[in-house]
Parts: C-alpha cells; sequence; structure tokens
C-alpha cells in the first residue's frame, strides 16, 4: 500500500494515455471527414477564342448538361461534389500546354478533359503523362492522339480521323473518282491520310486524283477548285469532291463555282447546324455525321433533344452532343472506380463502356478510343423548320468502323 502511495495514482498515466488516444483519433476522424468532403476537380479545357470557338461553347454546354443530367442535378458522386474549372487554350499549342500544367499542377485537379484543336490537343499529352492524370480528349480528332502520340494516361470519347474516314468510305464502295478539300493544319492533313486509307481498307474501287489543302482562314477558293475541277472533269464517274473542314464550311462558295458543269458532285462532312442550315439548296447531298439531333433514339438523347431546346431555342448540335459523351465517361469512371486515384481510374476505364447521347460507346484497351456509331445522311428536300436538315440513310455501326490500332502499346 505505502508502495503504491509513494508512486502515486497508477491510473494516472494510463487515463492521459487515453486522453492523448482520443484525441488522435478525433483528430483523424476529423481529418477523414474533410477529405470525404473534398471536391471532385475537373478542368474543363477548350479553344473559346478563335475560329473554333464555336465549337468549343457547344463542348462546355454538353460537358456541363451531361454532369447535370448524370447527377440528376446535384453536381456530385460517390459523395462528392464535382468543381469544373474552365479555362480556354485559344486553340494555341504553347497554351494548351501550360494551362494544362497548371491544371494539375496548381489547381491539383483530378481529371482533365479538352481540346478543340488537334493541334493544342497533341501539345498536351505529354503533360498527361508527366503529371500522371487523366486526360479525356474531346473533342480534336487527330489520329495521332490515340496513335503514335499516345500514352496511357489519355483516353478519347471523340471520334478520330479515321473513324470519320471509314464512316465516308462505307459510302463509296463504287468505281469513280474522288478529290478532296481540307484545312493546311493537323487536322486537314490526318483526316485526308486516314481518308485514303479508309478507302483501301473498305475495298472501294474509287481512285483519289487530288488532294487540295487551303488555309483556315481562305475566303476565295476560286483558285483551289479551279485545279481540283481540272483533275476531276475528264476522271471517270462518279465524280465526287469530299471537303473535310473544320469551323466555316467552303461548301457553298464551292457550289456557286457550279462543280456540277463538270459533272462533279460535292460530298459534305457533316458539320454545326449553324453551317449546315445553309445548305439547304443541296437537297440530295449526302454525307457521313458524327451526330444529328434527330438521328439517336434513346432516353438520354431525348433529355438533351428536349432541354437544350427549351433552354436555347435550338436543338443539341456536333459537338454539345460530344461534351455530354465526356461528362457520362468522367462520371462513370468515377462511378465504377470509387476513387479519384489514377490509376484506379485507368484500370476503370480500359474497356468501359458507357451510355451517350448517341448511345452506347466504349474504350477499347488497347488504346484508349471511343468506339461508337456515326450517320449515313441526306440532305432533306422539304424541311419544315430551319433545323430540319438531315434525312438518315442508314446508322452505320462499330462493325463497320473497323479503326486499326497505331499506338504500338
Amino acid at each position: 500500500m505505502s508502495t503504491s502511495h509513494k508512486k502515486g495514482n497508477p491510473f494516472k498515466f494510463e487515463l492521459k494515455q487515453v486522453v492523448i488516444s482520443l484525441g488522435l483519433g478525433l483528430s483523424l476522424l476529423s481529418a477523414s471527414g474533410a477529405a470525404i468532403a473534398q471536391d471532385i476537380k475537373i478542368a474543363l479545357i477548350a479553344g473559346k477564342t478563335g475560329a473554333l470557338e464555336p465549337y468549343a461553347k457547344e463542348t462546355e454546354t454538353g460537358f456541363m448538361m451531361g454532369l447535370e443530367y448524370l447527377t440528376a442535378g446535384k453536381m456530385e458522386v460517390n459523395g462528392k461534389k464535382i468543381k469544373v474549372i474552365i479555362k480556354d487554350d485559344q486553340s494555341k499549342p504553347d497554351m494548351g500546354r501550360a494551362l494544362l500544367a497548371e491544371a494539375y499542377g496548381d489547381d491539383k485537379v483530378d481529371i482533365a478533359v479538352g481540346t478543340t484543336s488537334s493541334g493544342s490537343a497533341l501539345a498536351m499529352l505529354p503533360v498527361a503523362e508527366e503529371y500522371k492524370k487523366i486526360l479525356i480528349v474531346e473533342p480534336a480528332v487527330a489520329d495521332a492522339i490515340t496513335g503514335d502520340k499516345w500514352n496511357r494516361y489519355i483516353f478519347r470519347t471523340s471520334r478520330n480521323s479515321m473513324q470519320d474516314a471509314l464512316a465516308a468510305a462505307s459510302t463509296i464502295k463504287a468505281g469513280g473518282s474522288i478529290a478532296f478539300l481540307s484545312q493546311d493544319n493537323a487536322f486537314g492533313r490526318d483526316a485526308i491520310k486516314a481518308a485514303k486509307e479508309a478507302l483501301t481498307m473498305a475495298g472501294s474501287k474509287a481512285k483519289v486524283v487530288h488532294e487540295e489543302f487551303s488555309a483556315q482562314n481562305t475566303t476565295d477558293f476560286t483558285a483551289p477548285a479551279q485545279r481540283i475541277f481540272d483533275a476531276l472533269k475528264n476522271k471517270p464517274e462518279p465524280r465526287i469532291l469530299q471537303i473535310v473542314w473544320a469551323g466555316p464550311s467552303p461548301m457553298n462558295k464551292l457550289a456557286d463555282l457550279k462543280p456540277e458543269r463538270f459533272g462533279i458532285n460535292l460530298a459534305p462532312g457533316g458539320n454545326i447546324l449553324p453551317v449546315m442550315k445553309l445548305w439547304k439548296s443541296y437537297a440530295g447531298t449526302q454525307g457521313t455525321i458524327y451526330y444529328y439531333y434527330d438521328f439517336p433514339k434513346n432516353k438520354m438523347n431525348d433529355w438533351l433533344v428536349a432541354e437544350h431546346t427549351k433552354r436555347f431555342k435550338a436543338p443539341p448540335d456536333f459537338f454539345t452532343a460530344g461534351g455530354f459523351a465526356a461528362a457520362s465517361a468522367v462520371y462513370t469512371a468515377l462511378n465504377k472506380a470509387k476513387s479519384t486515384n489514377t490509376e484506379k481510374l485507368i484500370t476503370a476505364m480500359e474497356g468501359m463502356e458507357f451510355d451517350t447521347p448517341k448511345g452506347k460507346m466504349n474504350f477499347r484497351k488497347e488504346d484508349h478510343q471511343a468506339l461508337q456509331t456515326m450517320y449515313h445522311f441526306k440532305i432533306k428536300k422539304d424541311q419544315k423548320n430551319e433545323w430540319d436538315i438531315l434525312e438518315l440513310v442508314r446508322e452505320i455501326p462499330v462493325s463497320d468502323i473497323p479503326v486499326p490500332v497505331k499506338n504500338k502499346r
């Protein structure tokens, strides 16, 4: 007893330990609670300044509407709020690269999405690898993005040049002669290279007789058109001038030069609604497109068309659907991975299927390219309103678009 008394209360140290342990436990719980409450940060980078501004704005609208739809307006996933940080790279590669580094480094975003220009997107790819963070490419299309410039942090929801080309080639399997007109930039040259390869893959008997590349800001197409007409006019029919152009389309200016004098038919690629509504006088002209609001029949697209029309007095467009698809990829990946950890996200996203306004897409494991349907259209003769432009000829399934894997993984 006396010994115990001299040593004092034997429980004092133990009690102190309990208090310290409880304090530590509360601190850990507090830290854990803070982590749980932490926002999920997503950077959306787009070329909102310059020639591709309309595309960028549509992408942003579609992305935000996609998150709204998928989260039932709560803007959260796995109990965490979603915060979107929007940046304008002005379609400049150096700016795109710098803004992505800023997003990963300073803003501490978990995932990035972008961008509009293929040149800027290509400049961003090494940044994703450097920071070991996911970059979902939307809407840039250059094949090199999921080809020889690809790395394992890159996923793409937008179609690539080869998907565009294979869809178009599937409609031109007979003989005849083809000339191409595109932009003298990464997008244009990539697109024409893919188009020629796609014709061979599709078993088309048509022969490519001319390739014409013009600056994106060209306003007078008289000289380029004359070179194209001279190359095509004495070649076997059908004679097709395929136009692959991002931004304001030169189709009307080419049509004004009367290519029909030489038996030449114009074959435009799909474009945004404000551009296509100027094509009303070309009823019967056919082409292929990534998305047109009236073609897909599914619940997600029904909501997008109804809600977009209600809010903006016009149906959703080409790039609106693309932005929505990117949002769906982000949401589905976060839900599946239950984490923002990059490695867990990559595991979840490889081979991942997700819903979009176009229907289901899936990220091919080999190169992370989203496989998706495309559409063969004809310009309507009888149009009910300014947006009633295209008639569906055929939905082109993934099986008809055998995109080769070119990333040498």
